[in-house]
């Protein structure tokens, strides 16, 4: 069929449901390629998880909502269409509450994103339970009207509550039910409810199955709809094909009862098991966080998104945010899989899983793998012997400090031909990547020698966290956050001690250490969480930590959530002090790390860069696929530069060199750089250009990267013995 190439909409609301399906039939004949519903218990449910929904100011007044999409060779012809059906329906109908032409093209799509969420807002995990078994009838649309009260009034005689929406032009109405089927009752409700629905919905002449199909929950129930005789017929047809009956048994035709093989029914006992984090969003249970993926399969988008970005890689369900968490689920169950937290399947899906946290902000039921994948890791990993990265990689944070005291040797072993690939074998890191080299001197080092500015006139008092990223690697984005918020009023102090969020901890399981790094970090910070003192982050993955991580390890701990309060992203915290940027005329593209879009989001960056006058593009990019420490991690990189190739890095490399390219993440930078020929800069590095700030000169005190004649020795003769121990290896 051809497909117009130009859209309008036409959104009609009504005052409850029933008007809108009487109102299908009429809509259909002003000619319509498409015509949708969706009822406010969708938006209801989005807004309680948490999910945003643009589209919902759009919305004319309503219960319900029928869309009615035309299309035209041109735009224009588009909306003459629209508004020639919105001038018939007004003529000759009564009942809506409003109309409205919608025309621009981002518009339809937030108007278009509410109805297809239907699905994912008709599950509030702990809240509402909902399930598809009774999930697409279908009736003529002029009696769609009738059927829909009639449909209510069963729903509401068993007590349940339901969400629907559909292709009402159709006739097809999909609808979410709560049954409640861990009991021996709900169950024996449920059978009786899809019964008498049964019967409903043949009374109008209808189908059981519009769309979907049959499968196991409404197979025995075919015989209301085509009689005996038919069912029969079907019976001796597979038997033709299928004499000794092995294909696919025990549907359509003697098929499994409806309240058999119920994923979670009355004898569904998940274990019990201890965890490091508490679930307190699902009732302090694994299982009940295991049991949140119903099976949308949004994870598996191929556009758009940060999730799934290790399913775009490799296509695979088994690497879908779906597919590991069903994996978990039958885990917990313990019947096909027996081995709990040391099965070797379970391990296997979770390895490609980066930890972006994308699935907990784009799954329609927040699904958090990144927190499951390190509850999984400490536990398989108790009493047992890491991988060599989790101890290089993941305690960072130590070994930068210990590198900060001769950063020109330390780089210079990480960087010789030899004694690199020996330090990326030691440190478990790919051999086609580059170790970020240590600054000569560290942020801290720079911020203590320089002493307090701006201390008597400040307007603000804020605690800029010098995470182990822009501390030890690249200072000169702290530095320049320093005169940012010097310029802004701010009084500008930092830890006095030397702190860490633990973020590398969490992707190897190491938990207890990262609990250890948290409780450290209270203590501390105690005098200045009490005072209310914001707390800005350059850093998104650490700033998460605080609004996340914490929330599920100590989530009964007041000073913690405190300090989740009064944790800001660097831009967040100009936003509320109503900073007013410095004007820069630049043209950029911005990429958003993943926890930042997950957690935080990126309106105050793109809010910042448009006070600026700077002409940003926000990339649709998913997953960068560094990732923390996952793209360093030898057999992770080929993966790892499959994400970034999927669209960031051949989005950078045909960006002109006069545009800027913004990245707040420290991996996200790493993985332009060493994937492209161009390096990309810190939101506080563009504002401090502005300002026209000498933030990346020699810092004080410079501690060149000549390391002096005795360190030279040092470091000779270490790549004498990495050499010599090199050969070996290989003769080996």
């Amino acid at each position: 069929m051809h497909s117009p190439q130009h859209r309008a909409l036409l959104v009609i609301g009504y005052p409850d449901l029933f008007n809108a399906g009487d109102h299908a039939a009429p809509i259909r004949e002003t000619g319509p390629i498409g015509l949708e519903a969706f009822q406010k218990h969708v938006l209801e449910n989005m807004r309680r998880k948490g999910k945003e929904a643009p589209g919902a100011k759009l919305l004319p007044e309503g219960d319900t909502w029928l869309i009615a999409e035309f299309g035209g060779e041109t735009r224009e012809e588009a909306v003459d269409r629209a508004r020639e059906a919105q001038r018939k329906i007004e003529a000759s109908q009564k009942g809506q509450l409003g109309m409205k032409v919608i025309d621009d093209p981002s518009e339809q799509h937030d108007i278009w994103h509410i109805r297809e969420a239907g699905v994912g807002a008709s599950r509030v995990p702990g809240e509402e339970e909902a399930w598809p078994s009774w999930e697409d009838s279908a009736v003529a649309p002029p009696v769609l009207g009738m059927y829909l009260r009639d449909f209510d009034k069963l729903l509401r005689k068993f007590h349940y509550r339901w969400t629907i929406f559909g292709h009402f032009g159709d006739g097809c109405v999909h609808c979410r039910i709560t049954f409640q089927l861990k009991t021996p009752e709900g169950v024996r409700a449920y059978r009786n409810f899809m019964e008498e629905a049964a019967d409903l919905v043949v009374r109008y002449r209808g189908s059981l199955s519009g769309e979907h199909g049959d499968g196991q929950a409404r197979a025995e129930l075919l015989p209301k709809m085509f009689g005996p005789e038919i069912v029969e017929a079907f019976r001796e047809f597979k038997s033709i094909w299928d004499p000794q009956w092995k294909m696919n048994p025990g549907k359509v035709v003697d098929p499994y009862r409806l309240d058999q093989n119920l994923r979670v029914g009355p004898d569904y006992h998940p274990r019990q098991v201890q965890t490091y984090f508490r679930f307190p969003d699902d009732h302090g249970s694994f299982a009940a966080a295991s049991e949140r993926c119903f099976g949308v399969g949004k994870c598996r988008s191929l556009d758009g998104d940060t999730m799934c970005p290790s399913f775009k890689a490799t296509r695979e369900e088994m690497h879908s945010t779906r597919g590991r968490a069903h994996l978990l689920f039958e885990m917990m169950r313990g019947e096909v899989i027996a081995d709990g937290w040391r099965d070797e399947h379970v391990k296997e899906s979770l390895d490609l899983c980066l930890s972006c946290k994308g699935c907990k902000s784009d799954c329609p039921v927040s699904v958090d793998m990144a927190t499951y994948k390190a509850e999984f890791l400490a536990h398989y990993y108790e009493g047992r012997l890491r991988p060599r990265q989790a101890y290089t990689i993941g305690l960072i944070a130590d070994w930068a400090r210990i590198a900060s005291h001769a950063p020109g040797l330390v780089n210079f072993l990480t960087h010789a031909p030899v004694t690199s690939n020996v330090a990326k074998f030691a440190a478990g890191i790919s051999q086609k990547r580059e170790i970020p080299s240590f600054a000569r001197q560290t942020f801290r080092s720079w911020f203590e020698q320089r002493g307090h500015r701006n201390g008597d006139g400040a307007r603000h008092r804020v605690l800029l966290w010098p995470d182990t990223f822009n501390n030890y690697f690249l200072p000169q984005t702290a530095r320049a956050a320093t005169a940012v918020l010097e310029s802004a009023g701010c009084h500008v102090g930092i830890p006095e001690r030397v702190l860490c969020c633990g973020r590398p901890l969490y992707d190897y399981g190491m938990l207890p250490q990262a609990r250890r790094r948290l409780e450290e970090t209270l203590e501390a910070l105690g005098p200045e969480i009490d005072a209310g003192t914001p707390i800005v982050f350059l850093e998104p993955s650490c700033a998460a930590v605080f609004r996340d991580e914490m929330h599920g390890l100590l989530p009964d701990n007041d000073r913690a959530k405190r300090l989740s309060q009064q944790t800001f992203l660097f831009d967040e915290y100009l936003r509320k002090i109503d900073y007013h940027p410095p004007a820069l005329e630049r043209r950029a593209i911005v990429h958003g790390h993943c926890h930042q879009k997950a957690v935080m989001g990126l309106k105050p960056t793109e809010e910042i860069l448009s006070g600026m006058g700077v002409k940003a593009e926000v990339l649709d990019s998913g997953c960068c696929g560094m990732a923390g420490s996952f793209g360093f991690e030898s057999g992770h990189y080929d993966v790892s530069m499959k994400v970034g190739e999927h669209v960031l890095l051949p989005k950078v490399r045909s960006t002109p060199e006069d545009q800027l390219i913004i990245a707040s993440g420290f991996s996200c930078r790493e993985q332009i750089e060493q994937g492209s020929d161009r390096r990309a800069v810190h939101l506080s590095e563009v504002l401090a250009m502005a300002l026209d700030k000498e933030v990346a000169v020699a810092p004080v005190g410079d501690n060149s990267r000549s390391i002096g004649w005795k360190r030279m020795a040092l470091a000779l003769g270490a790549a004498a013995v990495a050499f010599t121990t090199a050969a070996l290896l290989r003769r080996r």
